[in-house]
């Protein structure tokens, strides 16, 4: 289980942390990765990311690499994105 106490002891706080998201290609769950985290981090603006979309198109991936004050934040976002509809896999 991801713990505070881990993410502590394998990524110096505050600093950028990646973020990726997969999960099927449905139009919206890209949008909703963007907006957990924006809404997580009480961020004004959508954070910057970058999209891949599987070969078939029924996947896409969604990676973001904001600044996180604190392994809490972290776990907030991790959190907020296993709830999405759709979610295949978290990274």
């Amino acid at each position: 289980m991801l713990t505070e106490e881990l993410l502590n002891s394998t990524h110096r706080f505050p600093g950028k942390f990646l973020f990726k998201a997969i999960g099927l290609q449905d139009g919206e769950f890209a949008d909703s990765v963007v907006a957990a985290v924006r809404e997580s981090l009480s961020l004004e603006f959508d954070p910057s990311y970058e999209l891949r979309e599987t070969p078939q198109g029924r996947h896409v991936s969604v990676t973001i690499e904001p600044w996180v004050e604190d392994a809490g934040q972290a776990l907030a976002v991790y959190q907020r994105i296993r709830q999405l509809p759709g979610l295949v896999m978290l990274l």
